[in-house]
């Protein structure tokens, strides 16, 4: 029975490979939607009130 210790949850490693698997695909999905619909850069606001002349 010393084997035990070395027995191997296939269902587990499986789960782990499968989420492995969807994680990949999902960072694909996010870049190739960033290179079609590129996010407009933020402007940058003034500081402080605009003087008047």
């Amino acid at each position: 029975m010393s084997q035990d210790d070395k027995l191997i949850d296939f269902a587990a490693e499986r789960d782990k490979r499968i989420h492995d698997l969807h994680d990949k695909k999902l960072n694909d999905m996010r870049d190739a939607f960033a290179q079609a619909f590129p996010m407009p850069k933020a402007k940058k606001k003034p500081k402080g009130k605009p003087k008047k002349p």
